[in-house]
């Protein structure tokens, strides 16, 4: 056996080997398991009592419509099928857990909600109406000159932080139950219809306030890939300079009690 021979054996050879598994450690190592998301599904909620403020300088009005009740607009509640999908109050998920344990993650949160302020309703009146003080009591209904609203949407954006537990899952672990908690914040868009004594603003959808919401969730799993989610969710909107008539603008804040079932997918990727 020649010199080079053993060079290579004995020096060469265990240092090639050695930098081999540690080139396959370091990209064992950067290996990152994640979990991409998304679901569609249908709400309905409940609203707090709220105060809706209007400003409308050029007509020197300043007043408040005091503690107005207000119901959403399901939808889905007479018939999916027989409308676009997106007609009703709709709702999706599209998000990641982006470490190996999948319990953590980020998520782009939309709600489709409608808000309605009930007809007819006796709404207590106070402010500034003509430059003139008033502090009366209106019949708040189309007929008499009065409707709002976020009808085409109250439409919750948020970017949520989403924390998973596991509860339960069959020994072939293709059936499994998790828990979900959300908690976020983003920006409202609403689509703004409204008419306040007689004067109605042309509808438009805009960026109005923000909202945060907490939402707690059940999440069952099928094959790892199809998923079933039903979710509970408080959600806070305080809404601002939404356009009335005459360049005019109004204001509100309300609390939402919001139940949501969605259907979703899971695609698992491995990234380097």
């Amino acid at each position: 056996m020649n010199k080079k021979t053993l060079l290579f054996l004995f020096v060469i050879l265990p240092f090639t080997i050695l930098a081999q598994t540690e080139k396959k450690t370091a990209t064992t190592k950067k290996k990152k398991k994640e979990t991409i998301y998304f679901s569609w599904g249908y709400n309905t909620e409940w609203y707090t009592k709220s105060t809706v403020s209007v400003k409308q300088s050029a007509l020197k009005d300043d007043y408040s419509l005091v503690n107005v009740t207000a119901h959403d607009h399901k939808g889905w509640d007479d018939g999916i099928t027989n409308k676009a999908l997106s007609i009703p109050q709709y709702n999706y998920r599209l998000g990641y857990f982006f470490n190996d344990k999948h319990d953590l993650g980020f998520e782009i949160n939309f709600d489709h909600t409608k808000y309605l302020i009930t007809e007819p309703q006796n709404i207590h009146v106070t402010g500034t109406l003509n430059g003139r003080h008033i502090d009366s009591t209106v019949n708040f209904q189309q007929a008499n000159g009065f409707y709002y609203y976020l009808n085409n949407g109250a439409n919750f954006l948020l970017f949520n932080i989403t924390k998973r537990w596991h509860l339960y899952k069959s020994k072939n672990e293709l059936f499994k139950v998790d828990a979900l908690g959300k908690f976020g914040v983003g920006p409202l868009v609403p689509h703004v219809e409204d008419m306040f004594f007689g004067k109605a603003n042309s509808p438009h959808f805009q960026v109005g306030g923000w909202n945060t919401g907490l939402e707690g969730c059940i999440k069952v799993v099928f094959s790892d890939w199809v998923f079933l989610e039903y979710s509970n969710k408080l959600d806070y909107a305080r809404y601002s300079g939404l356009k009335v008539y005459s360049d005019g603008t109004a204001k509100q804040a309300f609390g939402t009690y919001e139940m949501i079932l969605s259907l979703g997918i899971t695609i698992p990727k491995t990234i380097k």
